[in-house]
């Protein structure tokens, strides 16, 4: 059995850890991967390597297994039954036959397959977890998989079906059967049977002993795929969307000094100050804005004895004040969520673990994906959220009363002959409205199975792929509010913008003109979405 001298030993530091070339990255013990590097090492072309220790240790873990099993021990999914058949005792002699039942038995998940993004990521999670070496499974099997891998061919998983409770046993069954030469899988495009593409690329197919089909599938790899997806994508849309709002209140003329820094150090949230701290950076330069102090001096020269109405009050709505108060809480729950879905990307998470440290055997849960869900909830409801304050800029914007001077529906020649922005607006309340429909926590949806045995489960992977589709959804609404700000800009003089406000405003136009007539808007939200806001990028 390998040491813990050995493995201290044979630990790498950041600095020298990585990668081999750009698209080769190298796992190693005690080096942890990164939900970044998962989704770079998982597009195609890229590949992923095993250090000398790595293998060493997984090998470790093999003989370890290997030694409890000559001992006589029982251990589940080597000679017992699984899931519902846990009380059977299997002889050691059937252990092919049991792996091989176990794959086929959970491979009944259904509807459309999930793109070759995702399924090159789940392989890569399901590597870096075998990787750890506490799996026990062959290092030849091992070897076959990152073979298999490295070139390109694509498991054809379906999407629903997982109840992410001995993790996602259906999707990761879908992996092992391509694996084993079963089914079928997509090669340079083209589905075909499995067998064949192992033949064509000159691979081996994996041969499972005990307790290695229960390796392949026992945990929450495919959940883990998605939702290392979802955060970094959820990242990237709030960085945007905070400079996105510092572009909108320009051409809403909204009051700066709520984005102060100065007054976000008397409220000790980091993530309200790391957003205000953007949005009055981005707002430096502009002319559209309104210093509040010049304002209260201007409204103080307008002041009689008699109670008077003006056209700019001092403050602004929530919608545009509150901003920091609102996506910090988005933030910090981003922080969170990334940080749970790298411990799970990072861990061994199947049932049994064998430690190759001292060659015991834990029958554990590793395997729930109850992290995975309640992250995913948290992450819905953090980017519905943002979703909703982009809903009400947009009303800012096209109702008059709201916004500080603006022509209806941003339509400044012809309206009532015209529609101006008013159909946009439809769309972006339809999809916000669809987005809350669909914030009912799944984390709590448990339902029982498996005779009982399986009676608490997560729903993980449900949880993972409803953020995609919210995500998508807000892209919309975010891509219309940016198409009403630049209009907005344009009407108000966008010269007057600031710097930042400028590069936004220049690259909407890129993919939209002004609109001085009415035209329908679904190939430049597209456009938006896809070009500027990284939507359908999986």
């Amino acid at each position: 059995m390998i040491s813990h001298t050995q493995l201290r030993d044979e630990k790498m530091t950041i600095q020298e850890r990585n990668f081999t070339s750009d698209s080769t990255f190298v796992l190693t013990p005690g080096v942890d991967v990164s939900l970044k590097d998962l989704i770079r090492y998982s597009r195609p072309g890229a590949k992923v390597v095993a250090s000398q220790a790595t293998r060493q240790r997984v090998q470790a873990s093999r003989d370890a297994l290997e030694n409890l099993v000559a001992q006589g021990a029982v251990i589940y999914g080597v000679n017992t039954g699984m899931g519902g058949f846990v009380d059977h005792l299997v002889p050691i002699d059937k252990a092919h036959e049991l792996q091989s039942n176990l794959i086929q038995g959970v491979s009944t998940n259904v509807a459309e397959r999930f793109p070759d993004s995702v399924a090159r990521a789940t392989m890569f999670a399901r590597i870096v977890s075998l990787s750890r070496g506490n799996s026990a499974l062959s290092l030849e099997n091992f070897d076959r998989y990152i073979a298999i891998y490295n070139a390109g061919l694509i498991p054809e998983i379906p999407s629903k079906g997982s109840l992410g409770t001995s993790g996602d046993l259906g999707p990761l069954a879908a992996v092992a059967r391509m694996l084993t030469g079963d089914g079928h899988a997509y090669l340079n495009g083209v589905r075909i049977p499995a067998a064949q593409a192992l033949e064509q690329l000159g691979l081996a197919p994996l041969h499972l002993s005990y307790k290695e089909g229960l390796a392949l599938i026992n945990g929450t790899s495919c959940m883990v795929a998605v939702a290392a997806m979802n955060v970094v994508e959820a990242r990237e849309l709030l960085e945007q969307y905070t400079s996105i709002s510092a572009f909108s209140f320009e051409a809403l003329q909204a009051r700066v000094r709520p984005f102060h820094p100065d007054v976000h150090q008397l409220k000790p949230h980091l993530g309200q100050q790391k957003i205000a701290e953007a949005i009055w950076a981005d707002l430096q330069g502009s002319e559209l804005a309104i210093d509040d102090l010049e304002l209260s001096s201007q409204l103080s020269a307008l002041r009689t004895d008699q109670v008077r109405q003006e056209d700019m009050p001092i403050e602004d709505a929530y919608s545009i004040r509150c901003t920091p108060q609102i996506l910090g809480p988005v933030l910090e729950t981003i922080e969170f969520v990334e940080r749970v879905v790298g411990n799970e990307l990072n861990s061994s998470n199947d049932n049994p673990l064998i430690t190759p440290e001292n060659g015991e055997v834990f029958h554990n849960g590793h395997f729930h994906g109850q992290y995975i869900a309640s992250a995913m909830d948290y992450l819905t409801i953090s980017i519905i959220t943002l979703c909703n304050l982009s809903d009400r800029r947009i009303d800012r914007f096209l109702t008059k009363a709201n916004s500080n001077g603006l022509a209806s529906f941003l339509c400044a020649e012809n309206g009532g002959l015209r529609f101006g922005l008013m159909g946009g607006q439809f769309m972006s309340a339809s999809l916000t409205a669809e987005n809350r429909s669909l914030a009912t926590p799944v984390s709590i949806q448990t339902l029982t199975t498996t005779g009982d045995f399986q009676d608490v489960v997560s729903f993980g992977l449900v949880a993972a792929r409803r953020v995609t589709e919210v995500l998508q959804n807000t892209r919309y609404v975010v891509a219309f509010e940016l198409i009403c700000a630049a209009q907005a800009a344009d009407i108000r003089g966008n010269a007057r913008l600031g710097p930042k406000g400028r590069a936004w405003h220049a690259r909407v136009r890129e993919h939209i003109p002004y609109l001085d007539r009415d035209v329908a808007l679904t190939a430049y939200l597209e456009a938006l979405v896809t070009q500027v806001l990284g939507g359908h990028g999986r």
